[in-house]
């Protein structure tokens, strides 16, 4: 048995509507969309721990200094990539099971957006997804740490195929 905001396979319909001034890319909306539904803050944390559950897991080379989100209250890390297709695409994990929910979020609403995209995002979309009222005051700035970090990381990578393409040419 499935309940709600638990993934069956079908995109959200359109009952909730996301303030387009949020500037989120298709996916993120789509997953801000079956949290702001759920109908208590209950089952948006039971979501994020379902997102933390089927993550997938992080290679532990990626575990280093340059890729751990600062002022997390638990280990938290992200890397990018600029695939050929110009879109970006990251990978996360975390130490903590409702902080690998909240990246694994995060990587799943941002990977497949321009750099542009995402640098547009603004951090009020976790107001408008319910999760606020669920989390911490530590594991809201932590959140917002995630999507400053993951924001810095795509222009990262971006400036860097860039560099590779024109050093190819």
């Amino acid at each position: 048995m499935k309940g709600p905001g638990v993934r069956c396979g079908r995109s959200v319909s359109a009952k909730a509507e996301i303030d387009p001034e949020l500037k989120l890319p298709p996916a993120l909306e789509n997953e801000v969309l079956r949290l702001k539904m759920a109908p208590d803050n209950t089952l948006r944390h039971q979501q994020l721990l379902f997102f933390a559950k089927e993550a997938e897991p992080m290679d532990r080379k990626h575990f280093r200094p340059e890729n751990k989100v600062p002022g997390c209250l638990s280990s938290v890390w992200v890397t990018a990539e600029q695939k050929d297709d110009g879109k970006i695409y990251f990978k996360g994990d975390s130490d903590a099971m409702i902080t690998k929910g909240l990246v694994t979020l995060l990587v799943r609403g941002l990977s497949g957006a321009t750099a542009q995209e995402i640098v547009a995002v603004k951090p009020e979309f976790i107001k408008e997804a319910g999760i606020t009222a669920s989390l911490t005051p530590g594991r809201n700035n932590g959140f917002l740490n995630m999507l400053q970090v993951m924001k810095k990381k795509a222009v990262g990578a971006y400036k860097a195929a860039k560099a590779e393409a024109e050093a190819a040419n």
